[in-house]
C-alpha cells in the first residue's frame, strides 16, 4: 500500500510532510506535490502532518480522487525529489477546500 496525495494540495502545496518522510518518496511540481508509490514504504507520518488532509492511505482514497493514485505514479517519475520543506504559495491558504482543482495543475 502507499500513501497518495490528492486534489486538495494543488495550489495549497504546503510540504510539512516532507519534513518527516524518511525515505524521501515526495516530489514537487510547481503547484503540487506526490508520493511515489514505489518508493512510499506505508509509514504513516506524513498524513497527519498536512495542514489541509490532502493525504490519504491508498485503501482510504475517496472514490472520487482515485485517479490521483495513478497521477502521483506518473509525475513522481518526472518531478524532482523534496526533502526539506520549503515556503507555501502566498495564496496557498485561499485554495484550501476549493474543489474542481484538477484543472489548475501544473505539470
Amino acid at each position: 500500500m502507499t500513501y497518495v496525495v490528492v486534489e486538495n494540495c494543488i495550489k495549497c502545496k504546503l510540504t510539512d510532510c516532507v519534513d518527516v518522510c524518511p525515505v524521501d518518496c515526495f516530489h514537487e511540481g510547481p503547484n503540487f506535490l506526490v508520493i511515489d508509490p514505489e518508493e512510499c514504504i506505508d509509514c504513516t507520518l506524513c498524513e497527519p502532518e498536512c495542514p489541509v488532509e490532502a493525504i490519504f492511505a491508498e485503501d482510504d482514497l475517496p472514490a472520487d480522487q482515485e485517479n490521483f493514485l495513478q497521477l502521483n505514479a506518473e509525475l513522481s517519475q518526472i518531478w524532482p525529489v523534496i526533502n526539506v520543506s520549503k515556503d507555501p504559495p502566498a495564496d496557498s491558504a485561499e485554495w484550501d477546500g476549493v474543489e474542481g482543482k484538477l484543472k489548475y495543475l501544473e505539470r
